[in-house]
């Protein structure tokens, strides 16, 4: 049975962009499960599964709706044990969440500073509109001011990375030799940024960038079957 994934997009409905929409496409390729996505923008959300979430992702599988990504993952753990794990246990679970409060206060801050007007460029009139009230009220100030700070900032961003990149020096990915859940969190927070803005936040020697590539190509390349901001 195929499983409907409910992914924010924007103007193109090609280029889905939500970090945490990529953290369960990236699960749900994991699990090998077949999906279907459903384009849904911003003022979309609200009557998406008769209102079940104020954000996506959210998937249908079957008669079960699932909202949130960290939800789905364990969820796709709990009703496919048979197909390959997202978190190997217990540990995995706690380490995952760990690292998603690290990567939503280290990495989504930065990114959000870095591309908040290119991803008001990427949405129709309607959804920009809604995308700078929202954002706007969200910081106190207008989103040109917020992107302002992006060239000072960058190299603090960088240094915050360093407890992931000295990890990467250890074994290739976060979840060891291969890739676990909390490889998608990560994950999901720099492909936000490489498909809504050509703002370079890596250097191609950092050990990060290196990991990134190699997500990038799991999954038959499904990361990359989105191409980055130009």
């Amino acid at each position: 049975m195929t499983i409907l994934l409910y992914d924010l997009v924007g103007r193109d409905t090609a280029r889905p962009f939500s970090p945490h929409c990529w953290k369960a496409a990236m699960a749900l390729a994991h699990k090998g499960l077949d999906i279907s996505s459903v384009p849904t923008r911003f003022l979309e959300v609200p009557a998406v599964e008769g209102g079940i979430s104020k954000t996506v992702p959210v998937i249908r599988d079957g008669d079960r709706v699932v909202a949130d990504s960290f939800a789905i993952a364990l969820y796709l753990d709990e009703a496919y044990p048979e197909r390959p794990t997202l978190f190997a246990g217990e540990g995995g679970k706690a380490m995952a969440r760990f690292i998603e409060r690290w990567s939503q206060l280290t990495i989504h801050p930065y990114v959000t500073s870095a591309a908040i007007m290119d991803l008001h460029a990427m949405q129709d009139e309607a959804n920009a509109a809604y995308f700078r009230t929202n954002r706007e009220q969200r910081f106190g100030k207008r989103l040109e001011e917020v992107v302002a700070a992006r060239d000072a900032g960058l190299a603090a961003f960088r240094a915050a990375l360093e407890p992931l990149r000295s990890t990467l020096a250890y074994q290739p990915f976060i979840g060891g030799q291969s890739p676990l859940f909390a490889d998608y969190i990560v994950f999901g927070a720099l492909q936000w940024a490489r498909i809504a803005t050509p703002y370079r936040l890596l250097d191609d020697n950092d050990l990060v960038a290196q990991w990134f590539e190699r997500c990038l190509d799991l999954h038959d390349g499904l990361g990359r079957k989105v191409a980055a901001a130009a």
